[in-house]
């Protein structure tokens, strides 16, 4: 590679430089736009999104990650900020059922409906009086998370007065229970029937861990799909990468794609700063290399939406890091995946849009993921999506598109993957075993045959494509000690005018945090220390 001599971009004053295009890149580039910023978006591969890409084969068009549309609210409160709404810009239909679930040693699958009443009764017919239980568990979980959303998953956690207020402080003993009782036994003492523990119990993955793990305040997330619903973007998710997109160079974002980041650069801090105050550096530029050119831009703010692990590590000098490598040897990576990317010659009915399947030794499963001593489990519990039920653009005529999940740990060592079993020998073993695995328990004793695309995903491409700090599908996984308070932080304590956003930071993993994440990040430049969402419409 020829690099010449560096260009030297200057962009006026105000200037924001963020890096990273996935969710979090995107929506916080789109709103310091909105804000009166001028900012220049820079992403390392082709096309944003982040792991809310898509990939195109033969007809088929797949989502290469997030796939379950949930807190609908917070994704249309950022459209509402930037002067849309998701209505707008979205097709959404919602899916009935929700999702279905099989289970391993000869239980009844159970469809799991979109509306409460229904769920009621389905649970009863599950364990006489689990109706009833789960009325309960509903309204705690809408508590949990009315009071999470209204002081806690939109806080920079700046200053904890906020936090001193009526609505807190009368739910602190019941809080405190929350946070120090696992989300699995705080389900087994309200349900005997290991189906519903295990309904109730999985949204731990989605938050990078474990029931076993997971405090129970995350039982809100059984208010997010068992209440509201599970809705479907018709196009796939690529339409709220487009959508975000659209609205981000609308309000004046420049986006540069192929920009791969190798530096955030700094000048000495000037002196007079307060004693308790650590950053000795101020943001000067980022300097990022494309084919043949390296170039710098300079900066009033930089926000990194890019990996923590991989900002801290690899961008800044080891006297700026605020996380340094031996802060992450003591965090606690959520799971890796192995996913698979599957063009099918003829019908599933077999799957609905959304199906689980899960295994009968639970403890064991996760136990294999996030023990002390890490296997893949075999057989696995996962996840596997059909868009092609609800969306006919998706696939070829007499197809189906089929994306497979498979928890597994965070361990680049397993290997990449590729098309058409080019990926490395461990990974293309275990996509073998998992769809032979689909096929037993769904029925679809033919299913190997009819695959005509096939793509697999590994822990290394991750890492590779990604930059996630050990292979992880996620982020740091969201046990007590890595949640609110305790994640990482969104502001550099070492470099002024630093800040993170995305899955690493506050408030955490999935498309709704990434999106809080960027609101916070605007907060932060108004010294807003409130703990609820902006007002609609907030950006002056």
């Amino acid at each position: 590679m020829t690099i010449h001599q560096n260009e030297r971009v200057r962009v006026g004053a105000g200037n924001v430089v963020v890096i990273g295009g996935g969710i979090g890149g995107l929506a916080t580039s789109a709103l310091l736009a909105r804000e009166g910023h001028r900012v220049t978006l820079l992403e390392r591969r082709e096309q944003v999104g982040g792991r809310a890409g898509s990939w195109e084969q033969d007809g088929f068009r797949f989502d290469t990650g997030p796939s379950w549309y949930l807190m609908p609210e917070v994704i249309d409160h950022f459209f509402k900020l930037m002067g849309t709404s998701a209505a707008e810009q979205l097709d959404l239909v919602r899916l009935d059922p929700g999702y279905r679930v099989i289970f391993e040693d000869g239980f009844d699958t159970v469809d799991v409906p979109a509306d409460r009443e229904a769920v009621t009764k389905l649970f009863e017919s599950m364990e006489e009086g689990a109706g009833e239980q789960l009325a309960k568990y509903l309204d705690s979980a809408e508590d949990a998370y009315e009071i999470a959303k209204k002081r806690f998953l939109y806080s920079t956690f700046q200053s904890f007065l906020p936090f001193v207020r009526p609505d807190v402080l009368r739910r602190l003993p019941r809080i405190g229970s929350l946070l120090l009782q696992p989300l699995q036994s705080f389900v087994e003492k309200r349900f005997k029937d290991p189906r519903i523990q295990q309904i109730l119990g999985y949204p731990a993955v989605f938050l990078g861990s474990s029931p076993f793990d997971a405090p129970s305040m995350y039982h809100l997330m059984s208010h997010l799909d068992l209440d509201d619903g599970v809705l479907y973007p018709k196009g796939g998710f690529t339409t709220l990468i487009e959508a975000m997109r659209r609205v981000a160079t609308a309000a004046g974002v420049e986006i540069r794609t192929g920009a791969d980041v190798i530096s955030i650069d700094t000048v000495p801090r000037a002196p007079g700063r307060s004693p308790l105050d650590r950053r000795s550096a101020t943001v000067r530029a980022v300097t990022y290399r494309t084919d043949s050119t390296t170039t710098s831009i300079d900066a009033d703010v930089v926000v990194s939406a890019a990996d923590l692990h991989h900002t801290e590590t690899e961008l800044l000098p080891a006297d700026l890091q605020s996380y340094p490598e031996k802060y992450w040897n003591t965090r606690v990576p959520g799971p890796s995946a192995l996913l698979l990317y599957l063009g099918v010659r003829g019908g599933l009915p077999q799957l609905e849009h959304h199906t689980l399947l899960f295994t009968t030794d639970w403890r064991d499963n996760f136990g294999r993921i996030f023990g002390a001593e890490t296997s893949v489990p075999s057989p696995a519990s996962l996840y596997v999506c059909r868009p092609s039920a609800t969306d006919d653009s998706v696939a070829p005529d007499g197809h189906e598109n089929v994306f497979v999940l498979v928890p597994i740990p965070a361990d680049v060592g397993i290997g990449k993957g590729g098309l058409e079993r080019g990926g490395d020998a461990r990974v293309e073993e275990l996509a073998d075993a998992v769809i032979a695995q689909i096929a037993e328990w769904t029925g679809v004793p033919d299913l190997a045959e009819r695959i005509v695309v096939r793509r697999s995903y590994g822990p290394k491409d991750f890492a590779d494509d990604l930059n996630a700090w050990r292979g992880t599908s996620l982020g740091p996984a969201h046990i007590l000690k890595q949640s609110a308070f305790f994640r990482g932080s969104n502001r550099s304590s070492r470099v002024e005018n630093l800040f993170y956003a995305g899955s690493s930071t506050v408030p955490g993993i999935g498309i709704p945090m990434c999106l809080i994440s960027a609101e916070l990040i605007v907060k932060r430049l108004r010294g807003d220390t409130s703990t609820g969402p902006l007002p609609e419409p907030a950006l002056r």
